[in-house]
């Protein structure tokens, strides 16, 4: 029987694990950390559960063609529950923007900021068609391994002009400036800087407007326990507490791993949803194609760090969503210094997700849990000693959360956890504590992104958010699938 390990129990690791175990290749999953789930990691503290990571859950076919394809159901492991709206926008200045999938009360909010721009959106919501017709239902999972894929894509894509950014092309259809950052800022939550990340990735609009928005019942973290039980149903073996140090290789092929503590694993393949930097330069720094692409990764544009914020509160705040983002008082200008740096600025821009709003049981009774994150430069951009600062950066956070939706905030305060660029670094490896890996430019995507299978060790693949298609749970998935198929193509076992 072929034998594969995959590194790294993440959302991409899980699901091409399952795929594979699924298809008859014995599959061995390797974790680091105590638990699955890589960035969508769980503590739990004073009776509140925390999740780190992901929290928006989109396109959940895709999640549930894991199932599907074991002859499996979904629910059985996993209840997802439709979140609405799907986000509450709130400006500097009090304006409220409810990012619902009902497109008359869509419609009625945009006319409340901009009449004119119905048409316009109208013609948007068109484009985001286009495109996800074009990037996700045609691309998301093609493996883009030779130049001569991207060539074929290049007129479609050329076509739906995506080498101009998201904002610009919103700004296009949309002139107002609220309406052009409610309908631009989604790139944030796959790394990307609006202003430079290409109009492809207006494609989330329709993602989500199909799809709907979903948590988790008892939170992402659920998730990944439902995609562990489905694994280990089918076979699969998941090891914990497994640090990788090297994976073997031998005349130009991965033989297997060799763990901190000495055990070698060997497999037919090897595959890793590791940070695409620390698998080349840490991994097999040992080869020259180690080395030779962890310089060339070097020299790419890496996606902005995250500053999160968990707390949990002794009472239930009236009025909150699920989803909230509250700009502040710059966007463009506050944006180019998250991606530049140096420093850190002044203000921010913050999401606060609050899934005790849809699941009480994520808190204890009459208490409430959340986690607030602002994006910052990362290690690369700003050399923030963030021991040093993150305390007090997080209490500017909780002092603006005060003063703009949770009043008495401070006082009520159960219980905080700071996980900061240095700790994406430590905890996830992640280069510079970059918390998306690769920046979704356009060229860093497709052909021009880390492969799912390396071009010169035949049997290492990738998989997650450093490859095709790119970061987020739908992305991680999708090159989950991406990847599979040059796994399974390569065993010669049916896909």
């Amino acid at each position: 029987m072929t034998t594969a390990i995959v590194i790294g129990a993440g959302f991409g690791g899980l699901a091409l694990a399952i795929r594979l175990q699924t298809a008859g290749i014995a599959t061995t999953l390797v974790e680091a950390r105590d638990k699955p789930g890589g960035r969508a990691y769980v503590w739990h503290d004073h009776g509140h559960v925390f999740d780190a990571g992901p929290t928006v859950i989109t396109d959940p076919d895709a999640l549930k063609e894991l199932w599907d394809g074991a002859g499996q159901d979904m629910s059985r492991d996993v209840t997802l529950v439709p979140v609405s709206p799907f986000y509450r926008l709130i400006w500097d200045g009090g304006k409220v923007f409810d990012y619902v999938n009902d497109g008359e009360q869509l419609e009625a909010q945009i006319a409340r900021f901009n009449p004119d721009d119905l048409e316009g959106y109208r013609r948007f919501k068109d484009y985001a068609e286009a495109v996800y017709q074009e990037g996700y239902v045609k691309l998301g999972t093609v493996p883009f391994l030779k130049l001569g894929q991207m060539m074929r894509a290049a007129p479609a894509l050329m076509r739906l002009q995506a080498y101009k950014s998201v904002h610009a092309k919103v700004a296009e259809f949309i002139k107002d400036p609220y309406l052009r950052q409610a309908f631009s800022y989604h790139t944030l939550l796959v790394g990307g800087n609006p202003f430079s990340t290409s109009a492809i990735y207006a494609l989330i609009h329709a993602l989500e407007r199909r799809g709907g928005v979903w948590f988790a019942k008892g939170g992402t973290n659920q998730l990944v326990a439902g995609m562990v039980a489905l694994f280990e149903r089918l076979g699969g073996t998941v090891l914990l507490n497994a640090k990788v140090a090297k994976v073997q290789t031998e005349d130009g092929r991965a033989t297997g791993i060799r763990l901190a503590d000495g055990r070698q694993l060997d497999a037919d393949m090897v595959a890793s949803n590791g940070d695409v930097m620390h698998n080349y330069r840490d991994l097999l720094g040992h080869t020259r194609r180690g080395r030779t692409k962890a310089a060339i990764l070097g020299k790419q544009r890496w996606s902005m760090s995250l500053f999160v914020l968990h707390f949990g509160l002794k009472e239930k705040p009236e009025g909150l969503a699920h989803h909230t983002i509250l700009f502040g008082p710059r966007y463009k200008e506050l944006v180019n210094e998250i991606f530049r740096g140096p420093n850190l600025a002044e203000d921010f821009s913050l999401y606060l997700h609050s899934p005790s709003v849809t699941d009480p049981d994520m808190a204890p009774p009459g208490m409430s849990t959340h986690y607030v994150l602002a994006p910052v430069p990362h290690l690369g951009r700003a050399q923030i000693d963030w021991t040093k600062e993150g305390p007090a950066y997080a209490d500017r956070i909780l002092q603006s959360l005060e003063e703009r939706l949770i009043p008495n905030l401070r006082a009520n305060l159960t219980t905080t956890h700071i996980f900061a660029p240095s700790d994406f670094a430590t905890e996830l490896n992640a280069h510079h504590g970059s918390a998306f890996s690769v920046e979704p430019i356009l060229a860093q995507s497709a052909w021009f992104r880390p492969h799912n299978r390396d071009r010169s060790i035949r049997n290492f693949y990738l998989v997650g958010a450093g490859t095709h298609p790119g970061a987020g749970i739908p992305g991680v998935v999708g090159s989950a699938k991406a990847t599979a198929q040059v796994m399974l193509s390569d065993a010669g076992v049916p896909a």
